[in-house]
């Protein structure tokens, strides 16, 4: 599984992020995350508000930071 956190480094991004390691961690799910910093490539999926989540290469969160339990939900369904 490979996930990428989009965001400039805002509050908002750097929640999501550490959202992300712990759910993987409390799934027991082994994942690639990278954090995507470069405005260019952040573009580059269509997104205009950070931050985003970008799993296998589709865009599944943009411009909020979801709840613990709906993060859960979109990594179970895209493991």
């Amino acid at each position: 599984m490979e996930i990428k956190v989009l965001g400039t480094g805002c509050a908002n991004c750097k929640t999501l992020e550490k959202s992300v390691h712990n759910t993987l961690a409390e799934l027991q799910i082994t994942a690639n995350v990278e954090k995507v910093e470069d405005i260019q490539k952040i573009m580059a999926y269509g997104i205009m508000r950070t931050p985003g989540l970008v799993i296998n290469d589709k865009v599944v969160i943009s411009g909020k930071v979801p709840s613990a339990k709906e993060l859960k939900e979109i990594i179970e369904k895209y493991k």
